[in-house]
């Protein structure tokens, strides 16, 4: 089996439940709700990738820089040393690309920006929201995915965050189908408690044990906590 960029920090499991971390040259869709816990996931994954040496680069569509610090650091995710040594690339998008027709060209841009490729990991957060005005139907979907497999040749790992709502169902579908890790964000409430879980449709690569389903909530200073079970 091929490198696997490991996530494991030692106050959760997130680690052993995810098949040990991601594996290396890989797309990996989470998908959910606005409000369901994907950025939450994602700065989970991005502390752990950085806690075991790997590089990141992480566009954000919901943060700007200040928001990203404040936000890990409320979650007891430090990670100024990184932003600092470079190992930690954050792209704010907005105040790159602003509005309207600069946002219909983002596709582009996407496509044709190598520096934010070159860390050892990827993270667009959230995918859906950038490329809503410019993928109609599969022909452009495929056309992105055919530019992340090129990376993923080069052993580079891609982390996309999609709200279903935000894209066509028929953009979507290839990105569903296609990506090597495929994560479904799921909300349900029993009583007066909310559950948050993710569900594993898809995890390839792997010679390690993945959860089909793992529970989990963020509390403020603690970060994510991996529950011991679920309801969904």
């Amino acid at each position: 089996m091929g490198e696997t960029y490991k996530l494991q920090i030692p106050r959760d499991d997130l680690h052993d439940q995810l098949g040990q971390g991601l594996p290396a040259g890989t797309i990996t869709l989470i998908e959910g709700a606005h409000g369901n816990g994907k950025s939450a996931i994602v700065q989970r994954m991005i502390y752990g990738f950085l806690s075991n040496q790997y590089s990141v680069t992480c566009i954000s569509t919901e943060l700007t820089v200040k928001d990203f610090i404040n936000q890990m650091y409320s979650l007891d995710y430090p990670i100024a040393s990184w932003l600092l040594n470079g190992k930690l690339k954050f792209v704010p998008v907005y105040p790159l690309v602003g509005t309207g027709n600069s946002r219909k060209d983002f596709l582009g841009m996407l496509i044709s920006s190598e520096e934010l490729y070159k860390s050892d990991i990827t993270i667009i957060d959230t995918f859906s929201s950038l490329v809503s005005n410019s993928l109609h139907g599969e022909d452009n979907s495929i056309k992105v995915l055919s530019f992340f497999k090129r990376l993923t040749g080069m052993g580079k790992s891609i982390v996309i965050t999609v709200d279903p709502q935000e894209i066509e169902a028929k953009s979507l579908a290839p990105f569903e189908s296609d990506s090597h890790v495929y994560l479904s964000i799921v909300v349900s409430q029993v009583g007066g408690m909310i559950s948050r879980s993710i569900m594993v449709k898809r995890f390839g690569g792997t010679q390690f044990r993945v959860s089909p389903v793992v529970g989990f909530r963020i509390e403020p200073n603690v970060g994510m906590v991996i529950e011991i079970t679920s309801v969904v």
